[in-house]
């Protein structure tokens, strides 16, 4: 018994010994690290302000443009040689949307698809679908993505088209009673943008700033006509380059415009109404017909189905 607590009493000694050993031994590590974290503190507030506004750049300057900047890099090695013209024409039909450049949708192509790709990979795998049925749904959501910038730009050209269409006669019709009251033509177009709203205003306001810079006035028109793919206001322009070079009165030729372009509205009125019996069948035979069908003969049905009830019992 007394050597067993003899024994005990030299274990816990040794024991002892050992845990002073290591606080001894690690209280000076301990100590360099407080040492070395204060001095990186110091550091990090000694530091010039070049680096310290590299530390301080919010995480879209950080990470999300130099991504952007490879996706770029990634988009022009990836698209054909082309496509950038092709790029800087929808974008002009778009209106040039704010931020659009031709470089951000060929990055944006690369970023959709790689997003799209992972998402729908992600919820195919959630769901439990098979290969085949995988396969299908991430290369189509993937080329979903590839094409939304494109989808974007036609859509915003196709709304600028429709908004030009019908801004366009009030436009020529101001035009024309600017004209006639005796100013000129480049006038009554500053007349036209300061007076009306729309892309149609803006098209106008920018012929004014190229004219003001030096080009001429057949040149601002063509361009005019190139930054849209409203046929009638191609032909408002050819008849006003060909009117500016045979010499022809300008109000005279804007008259027969006005009228033309009222002819063509009230065609495209018509048109519109014409579709409207079309457009609604679909929705007519799919919604409303089996809801009126159900309302109508579903007492009727119920009453048939009780009265076979009863006749068999």
């Amino acid at each position: 018994m007394s050597t067993a607590v003899m024994l005990a009493g030299v274990a816990m000694i040794f024991v002892a010994l050992v845990i002073v050993i290591a606080a001894i031994a690690l209280a000076p590590h301990q100590s360099a690290g407080v040492d070395r974290s204060i001095a990186v503190l110091e550091a990090l507030t000694a530091a010039p302000e070049e680096m310290k506004g590299e530390l301080d750049a919010p995480f879209s300057d950080r990470v999300l443009l130099p991504l952007l900047a490879r996706a770029q890099g990634l988009g022009h090695r990836l698209t054909p040689a082309d496509a950038n013209d092709r790029i800087h024409e929808k974008l002009e039909h778009a209106g040039n949307p704010p931020g659009w450049t031709v470089d951000r949708v060929s990055a944006g192509k690369v970023v959709g698809f790689f997003a799209a790709l992972g998402v729908s990979l992600v919820f195919s795998l959630a769901i439990g679908l098979g290969f085949l049925p995988t396969l299908v749904v991430v290369v189509g959501v993937s080329v979903a993505g590839y094409m939304a910038p494109n989808l974007y730009l036609y859509q915003r050209a196709y709304d600028r088209s429709a908004e030009l269409q019908r801004g366009l006669p009030d436009a020529i019709d101001l035009l024309t009673i600017s004209v006639e009251s005796g100013l000129g033509f480049d006038a009554a177009v500053a007349q036209v943008a300061r007076n009306t709203d729309g892309p149609l205003a803006e098209e106008f306001a920018r012929m004014l700033q190229e004219m003001q810079i030096g080009r001429g006035r057949t040149e601002a028109l063509r361009s005019l006509a190139e930054r849209t793919n409203l046929p009638d206001l191609r032909s408002f322009v050819s008849a006003m380059v060909q009117a500016d070079a045979f010499g022809i009165p300008v109000g005279q030729v804007l008259r027969v415009q006005s009228s033309e372009i009222r002819v063509k509205r009230r065609q495209w009125a018509e048109e519109v109404a014409q579709k409207v019996p079309v457009k609604i069948l679909i929705p007519l035979i799919f919604c409303i017909l089996p809801c009126l069908f159900i309302a109508v003969l579903g007492p009727a049905a119920i009453s048939i189905m009780n009265n076979f009830r009863g006749t068999l019992t």
